[in-house]
Parts: structure tokens; sequence; C-alpha cells
């Protein structure tokens, strides 16, 4: 087996959301939501293939209609709901090498469910980690939240408690939250593995780059999220 230094895009679009039906199908602008993960990575001049893996041979056709890619038929045990991105890219390795002796040095992925990807973001998350890949074992991107992780509570037993433990002394969690350090969510836009820790077992590994970005965060898991998707494109006239 051959690594080359190469970047591969991976998209993995399973069926069967249970949040909203078809969600890797659903249309904004016209187009279904994988689409827009696809020619994202097609305008891309770093990427030498695009890999686009699902369950469903559905989602396969359609993905065939919007670019030229190695289509990843996933196996039953890479097909459920609990299967991870780990499983599918170790499930599309070991069909790939059946007929290919060759891998990249990198997987980048792009996550059908985050549409709005900037090719100009993009390649400054690959230039860093070039830059650092030996110090980091994988890079995932993320935004600053708006209000700090450290104000989260649950309910617990009928009252507010702290989101570790069970705390329900509230009133340090109601601080301004300039008193609290900064906390990030994942977003979706750019994550990069490493070709070597998918087939020693590992995705992200224990040194991850937190590569911050201020792109809006287009992540749909309701339908609220594909209702300000359609708005923010609209009124951005964003196009891929």
């Amino acid at each position: 087996m051959k690594i080359l230094n190469e970047f591969w895009v991976i998209i993995p679009a399973r069926s069967g959301s249970k949040s909203i039906k078809n969600k890797n199908l659903v249309k904004i602008g016209g187009k279904p939501l994988i689409a827009y993960s696809i020619l994202a990575a097609k305008k891309n001049k770093v990427f030498k293939k695009i890999v686009f893996s699902s369950d469903a041979e559905r989602y396969l056709k359609i993905a065939k209609k919007y670019g030229n890619c190695i289509l990843h038929r996933r196996s039953k045990k890479a097909s459920t709901d609990t299967a991870t991105e780990l499983d599918v890219l170790k499930d599309f390795i070991k069909s790939h090498l059946k007929l290919n002796k060759f891998l990249p040095k990198f997987f980048v992925s792009f996550r059908p469910t985050s549409p709005i990807r900037y090719n100009k973001t993009v390649n400054k998350g690959i230039k860093l980690f070039k830059k650092n890949s030996n110090k980091y074992s994988s890079l995932r991107s993320v935004n600053e939240m708006s209000e700090t992780s450290y104000k989260t509570v649950r309910i617990v037993d009928k009252k507010l408690s702290s989101l570790c433990g069970k705390d329900f002394k509230i009133d340090k969690y109601d601080m301004s939250r300039h008193k609290y350090p900064k906390t990030y969510e994942m977003n979706g836009i750019i994550d990069i593995y490493k070709t070597q820790n998918i087939l020693r077992g590992t995705l992200l590994g224990n040194k991850v780059f937190p590569f911050v970005v201020d792109d809006i965060n287009s992540n749909i898991d309701s339908l609220k999220d594909i209702d300000f998707v359609k708005y923010f494109i609209k009124k951005n006239n964003f196009k891929i």
C-alpha cells in the first residue's frame, strides 16, 4: 500500500435521519444538501479525489449527478445509526484497497449538514494543518459560542443543576459571560484526519488543532435551522 501526499474529501451522507426525514436531501436554493458539499469540493483545486459515502442507492445516484465522485456503498455494519465517522472511513478504506493499492495522506470531511462553506476558509484550514501536522493529530473547525458553556444547566429532580454533577447553587452560573473562559462549538465546515491514524483505529487523536472561524455556523439539525440557512443563502446571495 502506498500513501500519497494528497488530500481527499469524504462526504458522509447516511439516510434515515431521525430529526428530519431524509435530511441530507432537503432542498435549499433548488439543490439537495448533499450537492453543496460535492460542489464545494469540486471547486477546490487542492483535493485529488472526492469520496461520497452512503448506505442508500438513491443518495449515490444523486451524488453521481453533481460530481465525479468515488461512490462508496457502505456495508451494513457501517450503515447503522450508531456507526461513527471512523467506522465509515475504515469501511471505505477496506473496500478501496481491494481494487487500489494507494491512499491519501489526509482525508478532509465535508459534512452535508453544513452547506455554507467558503473556499477561502477551507484553504486556510488546509494551509494551517499542513504547517502544523507534525504537532497535531487532526483539525476540527469551530466557532466561538455567543454564550459560554459554563452557563449551561440541566434539570435534575425538577430543579436547575450544573451541567456536570449535582450542583444546585445556580448563582455561580449566572455571572457575566466575561467572567468565564471562552467555549467553542464544532461546526462541520472542515475536519482533517490523518490516514495513518485511521489505519491505527483512531480518528481525531488527542492533539486536535482548533481551527477557529468567523463564518456562519450553518449546521442543520432542526427545521428552524433549515429556515435560517434558506434565509441566509437568499439574503447573502450565497453560491457554490
